[in-house]
């Protein structure tokens, strides 16, 4: 069968594509302990490397697996979940399945390798039990808790008090107590229904989400001396935190990003521009001056 040289470069990108997957897959199926999960990587695997020589068949060459990309998706599998980090590579697949249409036209087995992959792996992906996104829900109500009422709190202390140190030691002691309130409130919540979560990892995954948002909310207050730039660095710190974190969750758990940041952003902006019209009119009519 002929094939040209620039169909030749397309199936060798592919080649390297799944002689590197095969690799990481591989490599993080060692290290984890589920054993059902290790099952699922390395069948994954196996399925990368059959892919890898049918595409070697037609070349007629070997390739070498991108060293970079896997050192990099390890380490963020590693550090942010192995689901996150294959659903954020299978991503970059899916861009680069994008001439298969034209491939099928010369050779057939790439319909076949197509629809393994969107179908077959997407599958498989959906079978990987992670305990983080077991507790997904934890998380989320712990950070956008968090979010809406400290932001609100911090805008409504600006106007209040005017002094950043007041505003970061009353911001803190009430986000911590806030946390601790909330992190007791998801255990006896969890513990009252019908789950296979821990309502101990569940309290711990709720406050603990509550706490890293106090602190990165605050610490604007710790760190410059204008209030108002301070409001303003926290405000974007919180639209950044809810970006990323949506982004997590949309790549992780197959969820659409837009809706989900938009609703949170929007709660957080609109409390903390109510608490801010709060702290001026409470400042202006009972005549404190700080």
């Amino acid at each position: 069968m002929y094939i040209s040289e620039e169909m030749r470069e397309r199936l060798l990108v592919h080649q390297k594509n799944e002689i590197t997957e095969y690799h990481l897959y591989g490599k993080l199926s060692r290290g984890l302990r589920h054993p059902e999960n290790r099952r699922i990587l390395e069948k994954i695997a196996q399925e990368e490397l059959r892919h890898h020589h049918i595409w070697q068949n037609h070349t007629q060459q070997d390739v070498s697996p991108d060293q970079w990309a896997i050192r990099k998706y390890y380490w963020i599998s590693r550090v942010l979940g192995f689901t996150f980090g294959l659903k954020l590579m299978e991503r970059r697949e899916e861009d680069a399945q994008a001439g298969y249409e034209e491939l099928i036209q010369v050779i057939p087995q790439a319909e076949t390798i197509m629809r393994e992959e969107n179908e077959h792996e997407a599958a498989l992906l959906q079978m990987l039990d992670e305990e983080r996104l077991r507790y997904t829900g934890s998380m989320v109500l712990g950070l956008s808790d968090a979010l809406v009422e400290l932001t609100g709190v911090l805008a409504g202390l600006t106007l209040a008090l005017q002094d950043t140190k007041l505003i970061a030691l009353t911001g803190s002691i009430t986000g911590i107590a806030a946390a601790l309130s909330m992190g007791a409130s998801e255990y006896l919540s969890t513990k009252t229904e019908p789950t296979v979560k821990s309502p101990f990892k569940a309290a711990v995954y709720t406050g603990s989400a509550y706490l890293v948002t106090v602190l990165l909310l605050v610490l604007p207050f710790l760190v410059l001396s204008n209030y108002y730039l301070s409001l303003s660095c926290t405000l974007a710190g919180a639209v950044s935190i809810i970006a990323l974190f949506n982004y997590y969750i949309s790549v992780a758990k197959d969820e659409p990003f837009r809706r989900r940041f938009f609703e949170m952003a929007g709660l957080s902006l609109g409390v903390a521009a109510f608490s801010f019209l709060i702290g001026f009119l409470m400042r202006t009519f009972l005549g404190i001056d700080i």
